[in-house]
């Protein structure tokens, strides 16, 4: 029986069935109009598609314990027809149906984030087992891996758990779990992440953390707690329903002891309804949301816009967001008196031109900007996570790290020394370049920061929010990027659950919280700020789909106007608010001295939905 009732009612609340009972109502209208009463009038139609729903929501709230403004309606609706009153009764069902659609409409929200997250975890691992002095590599079940076990990562291979590197050497793509830019050098003896790519040598890892316990496995469960604890929007009239519903009832009743007039005491019930108070949130919602669409920013629900108003503290990520997350050659420091900058660019750029890596292929990509040949070279060889040789004319060229160059005996002059600290003070990539043996130069390479991300911080401050950077990568990458933005406080070198955490300690100090990123890696932070904002163009579609805001065109200068649209939405729902209790109250002394019946008196607060209606579309093309 319940399961029926509960059938029934989702079938009701189904959009077509609203406006199939906002037909009813019209030709209700319409008879009225012409003086035609049929004998049964078309509002109970009406009456029933649309307040049914609200009758067993009321029964159903009540039997619980919770008094809702759906008992108020239902009361209303019941009193209505009881003295033949059906257009009323009619009316207000429609008019609280169409609120709660709209309302339901502006809540709505994308929860598809998680199933893509869960595309990452890596479905295979590579054992190494050895038997008769010979060594195999046998492909085995992820979740099957034990802690201990040696497994062989090939390049371009998603590493299965998190590990220690016990064999080789190569680069690794860990933006997944730290957002970083760059792959990461890992030789023996370095940690890496499951979920995360190698790029280019063959490793073997020896698995520390399996299971539930990887990196990537706590990142997922982190968003599933996130979402989980996730409080559902209350809907505004159910937070005065406890004292809507008793008002109502005490100045009905008062109504008709004073009147004797069982009619009056109808009506006082009947415009009491908050048909506009219901029609003042969602209606100012969805003005706001066709605005910032047509700018580009996708609010998924009326609950974020709403916490958006009161935020007072966004914290950033930084590649991706605060910076396109590309590199480019920043710097060109030739040995004195050897070559122009020109000519080390050229050197560097053939030696690169063949190699997989995006520092080559940043350096390759400035040569061609500049029209410069990069034939390909002979001899070309790349060592994983150190560096790349290649032979023009006899001449043996390396490029790589500082480490690398030493490996191969080339002198570093003290000054050049000093520019690479310099360079990495500033966050930047650095490639030492070497000719014949000998030291030739330094190759700089940087993160862009996005021209407006200055601007941005300064108008999000100007707008009364602090402002937090929080980011995966070095700490002298972050100052150096926080210095160029205006970004005071800075936390670096974080994992996805110390984003986490340092949101959470910001919201415990009693602070609104918008975060801002793009990666996966941002996910669980994004899932758990008060609102969370992701880079659409060039974002993850993970950090997308758990994000409450997703800006389409990747411009920083949204934020600030998202704030300001937000600020703008809530004064709009308060003034819509005052509005409608205004109207009501005034309905409510004309219905007491008997001016309006209950038809006049559904009219008149239906008229006040419209006028909030109206007021709220304002905000569609207001200039903010």
């Amino acid at each position: 029986m319940f399961n029926k009732m509960e059938e029934l009612c989702e079938m009701c609340e189904n959009i077509r069935m609203t406006i199939l009972g906002g037909c009813f109502l019209a030709l209700s209208l319409i008879l009225m109009l012409c003086g035609i009463h049929p004998p049964l009038d078309p509002a109970w139609g009406t009456a029933l598609i649309c307040g049914f729903p609200l009758a067993y929501h009321a029964v159903k709230n009540l039997s619980r314990g919770h008094i809702s403004s759906d008992l108020l309606v239902t009361v209303a609706m019941v009193a209505s027809v009881c003295i033949g009153e059906d257009f009323a009764a009619g009316e207000i069902a429609f008019i609280m149906a169409l609120g709660e659609y709209l309302e339901d409409r502006t809540v709505a929200r994308a929860r598809k984030g998680l199933a893509s997250l869960l595309e990452l975890a890596p479905r295979m691992g590579r054992r190494i087992t050895a038997s008769d002095g010979k060594e195999d590599a046998v492909e085995i079940p992820a979740e099957t891996i034990e802690k201990g076990w040696i497994l062989r990562v090939l390049p371009g291979e998603t590493i299965p758990v998190d590990g220690i590197v016990v064999r080789g050497n190569t680069s690794v793509d860990q933006s997944v779990m730290t957002g970083e830019s760059l792959p990461v050098d890992k030789g023996v003896g370095d940690s890496v992440f499951g979920g995360t790519v190698n790029r280019f040598g063959a490793i073997d890892i020896e698995a520390t953390r399996v299971g539930a316990d990887s990196s990537l496995q706590k990142m997922i469960s982190l968003v599933q707690e996130a979402e989980k604890n996730k409080a559902p929007t209350q809907r505004i009239v159910d937070k005065w329903a406890a004292w809507l519903v008793p008002a109502a009832m005490i100045l009905a009743v008062a109504a008709y002891l004073g009147t004797q007039n069982v009619t009056r005491a109808v009506t006082v019930l009947v415009v009491f309804c908050p048909c506009a108070l219901a029609l003042a949130t969602p209606t100012s919602i969805m003005a706001a949301i066709g605005q910032a669409a047509k700018r580009g920013v996708l609010i998924k629900s009326g609950e974020a816009l709403e916490t958006m108003g009161r935020v007072n503290c966004v914290t950033f990520d930084k590649t991706g967001t605060l910076t396109f997350g590309r590199l480019e050659v920043s710097d060109v420091i030739p040995s004195n008196g050897t070559l122009s900058a020109d000519e080390l660019l050229h050197l560097a750029a053939l030696a690169e031109a063949q190699s997989e890596h995006p520092i080559g292929k940043a350096i390759a990509q400035a040569a061609i900007q500049k029209d410069m040949d990069l034939s390909m070279l002979p001899g070309f060889e790349t060592i994983p996570g150190k560096g790349v040789s290649a032979n023009r004319d006899g001449k043996r060229i390396l490029c790589g790290s500082l480490r690398y160059l030493d490996m191969q005996g080339v002198s570093i002059p003290e000054s050049a020394k000093e520019h690479l600290n310099t360079l990495r003070m500033q966050g930047k990539a650095t490639v030492v370049v070497a000719e014949s043996g000998r030291f030739a130069g330094i190759v700089g390479l940087s993160d862009v920061i996005r021209p407006a991300a200055a601007n941005v911080v300064a108008q999000m401050k100007k707008l009364g929010v602090e402002v937090v950077l929080l980011t995966g990568d070095h700490r002298q990458t972050a100052e150096y990027f926080a210095s160029q933005t205006g970004i005071s406080e800075i936390h670096a070198e974080l994992l996805p659950e110390q984003k986490v955490m340092e949101i959470a300690r910001l919201r415990d100090q009693g602070k609104t919280v918008c975060m801002i990123g793009d990666g996966v890696n941002d996910a669980p932070a994004i899932k758990t700020a008060d609102v969370g904002a992701a880079m659409a163009a060039m974002g993850s579609d993970i950090a997308i789909e758990a994000a409450d805001v997703a800006l389409m065109g990747d411009n920083l200068e949204h934020i600030p106007y998202l704030k300001r649209l937000a600020s703008a939405a809530i004064f709009s729902i308060h003034f819509n608010i005052t509005l409608a209790m205004l109207i009501n109250v005034l309905a409510i002394v004309l219905s007491v001295l008997g001016y309006l019946t209950p038809v006049l008196g559904a009219l008149v607060h239906n008229a006040g939905s419209v006028i909030v209606v109206l007021n709220a579309a304002i905000l569609y093309d207001r200039k903010i």
